[in-house]
């Protein structure tokens, strides 16, 4: 099986961190976006993976190409970087990586974390996992038969006419079935608002006969801004407690208290401090005389003599601050 996982955007709405680091590579409790998706992909199935594709801008620079070629190894899979120089659509997006598109394939988009405890049907034709929302008309939705079979897409309606959310993560048998209904997208220039959509690639394929079926996710999270990743920061470590060790052995930890849940990583200092709940102190950080509950701080970076609560700290950050919610880009020095 191959993954496929488009990630070119640019993250505005997490600026300034994604000024620095792409957004999918924000670490969220000692492993980047990005890992995690992987993870739990390989997590819903037997099949081993045997290519990833990362569908990147090419702003994001040689470093981080690096990163996601080290994930995709993790996982004991080949990585790949595929460049879409122009955010044309999903269908674009996911062609851009087309030499991927063979045999049983997962795309999963690098927007959002879901908890997933599913196992992948490889047996039938398509599927499509989807959550149950308050507001459909936001959304994408599926519309289903008596057996659970995909009847209809629907982009954003402005009637109630399902709360099926699509989540944009996908399995496919046949990758290069998928492909050539892309392909004939851009070659007839079908749009949809100016852009290329994999939904109109799926409504093609639906009515060639192909049976897609909708799987649901338990959780659903998105990261696409700082209280959303901070929410899912919470969940991630709800959710991984009992699975994940959560504290790394190298941590000095020294008259200080960790009201847990917390994520504590490699070389962190923790002295005369209270952390918790819901704090993730990634590699090299440290917080001394100072009190942190829900918040992310950045590898390398410092907070002292500070209060600070629901904040988002980027990488090597300096942070002596009244108490106040925060959120600092990469090198940021605070006083």
């Amino acid at each position: 099986m191959n993954i496929i996982i488009p990630m070119a955007g640019m993250g505005k709405r997490m600026r300034p961190h994604t000024l620095t680091t792409p957004k999918p590579l924000v670490p969220i409790a000692g492993k980047p976006m990005v890992h995690r998706i992987v993870e739990d992909i390989v997590n819903t199935t037997d099949q081993p993976i045997e290519e990833v594709a990362f569908i990147i801008s090419r702003l994001f620079g040689a470093e981080a190409e690096q990163n996601l070629i080290a994930v995709a190894e993790k996982f004991g899979a080949k990585g790949k970087i595929f460049y879409q120089d122009e955010p044309l659509g999903t269908a674009h997006a996911i062609l851009c990586a087309a030499e991927c598109l063979k045999g049983n394939i997962f795309i999963a988009f690098a927007d959002t974390l879901f908890k997933a405890t599913f196992s992948i049907d490889t047996s039938r034709d398509a599927i499509i996992w989807t959550q149950k929302v308050a507001d459909p008309s936001a959304f994408g939705v599926v519309k289903l038969n008596e057996e659970g079979i995909i009847t209809e897409f629907v982009e954003k309606p402005k009637e109630p006419v399902s709360d099926l959310a699509i989540i944009g993560v996908y399995y496919f048998r046949d990758g290069e079935r998928l492909r050539d209904e892309m392909q004939y997208l851009l070659d007839n220039d079908i749009k949809v608002k100016g852009e290329y959509q994999i939904t109109d690639a799926m409504e093609n394929m639906k009515q060639k006969g192909v049976k897609f079926y909708t799987g649901q996710v338990d959780e659903w999270l998105d990261c696409g801004n700082k209280d959303a990743t901070l929410y899912t920061l919470e969940r991630i470590l709800e959710i991984k407690r009992n699975d994940e060790v959560l504290q790394d052995p190298s941590a000095h930890i020294e008259n200080s208290t960790i009201i847990q849940p917390c994520f504590i990583g490699k070389n962190t200092v923790l002295r005369n401090a209270v952390i918790g709940p819901y704090v993730s102190m990634e590699e090299g950080s440290r917080v001394e005389n100072a009190i942190v509950s829900s918040s992310i701080i950045g590898n390398g970076s410092s907070v002292k003599n500070s209060v600070i609560r629901n904040s988002l700290l980027g990488n090597h950050v300096d942070c002596q601050s009244k108490p106040e919610e925060l959120s600092l880009g990469d090198y940021s020095f605070k006083l």
